[in-house]
């Protein structure tokens, strides 16, 4: 049994736990590392005993507490060159990492460690590199997408081979337009190199997933452009129209934004 457990996911920070019985994954690193620490402690994750920290992309949100992963833990940090490069560059990581920390991946080649054999693949998004993860075990397909400007013929694939499926719904598109951001911001977000809206994220869902397809949650909404309520019925009736019902055919999850989800247990088909 693999255990998934959100540790925040927003652009405050984002980070994902997925524990098997041998082998512990953090997925990025953007939470502030005194919540983080409190949130390891509070779930009894041990932060030295993980086995990779796999990044995303460079942005502050995904990357603010890795160096502290790879200098005070520890770990190694597995990402893409672009995103090793970013990292040493973004202002907001203070601990830099050392070289002998530095795991590099390539996209579509996977990587081995413990129980979890790891696929990175393309994600378009306005960062040095952007990619997405698949993660299997014992039966287990697990895929996360976050910060994705628009479905690729990739993404669809990947969504296609989930039985637990993350996915950005960052934003709500009259919320987006209507509300106080500037026009160069809202253009960035709604560019096919920013942040994926609801009603994408369920076109997505409804017309690429399959019957194996057994959990989604719903990641990385925007604070000031949605809300959760919003994203489950914009989600819902979108699916429902394709004659999909959330609850029956999979269930489906918002993720928070600044709290922890609870632990999540995965089983295979």
């Amino acid at each position: 049994m693999i255990k998934f457990i959100s540790l925040g996911s927003g652009s405050s920070g984002n980070a994902y736990y997925l524990s098997s019985e041998n082998t512990k994954i953090l997925i990025d690193a953007g939470i502030p590392i005194r919540t983080l620490k409190r949130i390891f402690k509070d779930f009894d994750i041990e932060a030295d005993k993980l086995d990779a920290v796999l990044i995303t992309h460079d942005h502050a949100d995904h990357i603010k507490s890795v160096g502290y992963m790879a200098n005070e833990y520890g770990r190694f940090i597995y990402a893409t060159e672009p995103v090793h490069q970013g990292i040493n560059r973004n202002y907001c990581v203070t601990s830099k990492l050392t070289p002998d920390k530095v795991k590099y991946i390539q996209k579509d080649t996977p990587i081995q460690i413990g129980d979890f054999t790891i696929t990175p693949f393309d994600v378009p998004h306005d960062s040095s590199d952007c990619v997405g993860y698949r993660l299997e075990s014992e039966g287990i397909t697990f895929c996360l997408i976050t910060d994705v400007g628009h479905a690729t013929p990739k993404i669809e694939e990947e969504v296609a081979k989930a039985n637990y499926l993350v996915l950005e719904a960052n934003h709500d598109e009259n919320m987006l337009m209507m509300g106080t951001y500037p026009a160069y911001l809202k253009g960035r977000i709604k560019s096919d190199r920013g942040h994926m809206c609801n009603k994408d994220s369920a076109r997505l869902i409804a017309e690429h997933a399959t019957l194996r397809l057994k959990h989604v949650w719903l990641c990385h909404l925007s604070e000031e452009n949605n809300h959760p309520e919003l994203a489950r019925k914009t989600v819902e009736a979108i699916l429902r129209g394709y004659g999909i019902i959330p609850g029956v055919d999979f269930k489906l999850d918002i993720l928070k934004r600044k709290v922890p989800s609870e632990v999540y247990e995965l089983t295979p088909m």
